[in-house]
């Protein structure tokens, strides 16, 4: 069994009820950190569940859960009656002095959030540093993952790809991301939602070839499953705020270009009126493009006209 191999062990009730020898147990847990267990859940069919996933959150002392309630559904699936409480980004302060608690006094901990593995755009990164900090056993129950899935059915080069999480909504951080991305040669995968992907796209025509091969993977291993396929100016059409469910997407990489000064400067300009500062702007634009920071700095600092200095 996954989690007794550890050495860390069975859940207190698991080894009371085998052996009679409950409180002799929790002394003994007591004197060594526990494990923490993360847990990727399926990314909508049930059917994905498996065998170590039902085992591990049976057999855990307490299961800390992005939704409870989303996370009862997975847990009546199963029969698994261990207890759940919230871990999600508006109380991980809170959760992980609890965490901690648990940890040291030796219990074994699952961690899930509503889909895929924890930490990966997602809450639990804190979960862990704690549980490293007390010398916890920090495992994991892989499983179905968003961000494989779409890369491959994509049938893009997954050989080497980014993955960009959520993007952010706006500002000067928004604007960085999407130049960058504009300009990446491997595959870029990214999680967006209905209200978001329209706005993406967009925002990315600003920055990438109008026929970039873009794949929109919606609703993956659910009833209403959809893959579409095309140019990136046709995605920006086809999708907008009316488009339901959850998206991951997948765009080609780049075709390799050979960028003149003036291009690099032409984009450090866009960057700075969508209102990032010069310094950052072209802090990234020198490095996508291959151009001396000092020079596009003085040149855009010099006005419209502004040269690369002699």
């Amino acid at each position: 069994m996954p989690i007794r191999s550890l050495g860390h062990g069975n859940s207190g009730r698991r080894f009371a009820a085998a052996d009679g020898c409950g409180d002799e147990d929790r002394a003994y847990r007591g004197r060594m950190p526990g494990v923490l267990v993360l847990c990727s859940t399926p990314i909508g069919n049930l059917g994905d569940i498996s065998d170590r996933l039902r085992e591990a959150l049976k057999q855990a002392d307490v299961i800390y859960a992005e939704d409870t309630r989303r996370t009862a559904t997975l847990l009546n699936a199963i029969g698994a009656k261990t207890p759940a409480r919230s871990y999600f980004t508006g109380n991980e302060g809170a959760r992980a002095d609890e965490l901690r608690t648990r940890l040291s006094d030796g219990e074994t901990v699952a961690l899930v959030t509503d889909a895929g593995t924890p930490a990966v755009s997602d809450p639990g990164v804190s979960a862990v540093r704690v549980a490293v900090a007390v010398g916890a056993t920090v495992t994991v129950i892989p499983g179905p993952s968003a961000v494989t899935a779409a890369l491959a059915v994509s049938g893009f080069n997954a050989d080497r790809f980014v993955f960009e999480g959520f993007l952010p909504r706006r500002g000067a951080e928004r604007e960085l991301r999407l130049s960058a991305m504009g300009r990446e040669d491997r595959t870029v995968v990214w999680f967006t939602t209905a209200p978001r992907i329209g706005a993406d796209f967009e925002d990315l025509g600003r920055f990438a070839a109008p026929d970039r091969p873009v794949v929109v993977a919606r609703e993956m291993t659910k009833l209403h499953e959809e893959v579409w396929r095309g140019g990136l100016s046709d995605a920006a059409g086809v999708w907008n705020a009316a488009a339901r469910g959850e998206f991951t997407v997948v765009m080609d990489g780049a075709l390799p270009q050979s960028a003149t000064f003036e291009d690099a400067l032409g984009e450090v300009r866009t960057l700075v009126d969508a209102g990032v500062s010069v310094k950052d702007a072209t802090r990234q634009v020198a490095d996508l493009m291959g151009v001396r920071r000092r020079d596009l700095y003085e040149a855009v600092t010099a006005g419209p006209a502004g040269q690369p200095p002699s």
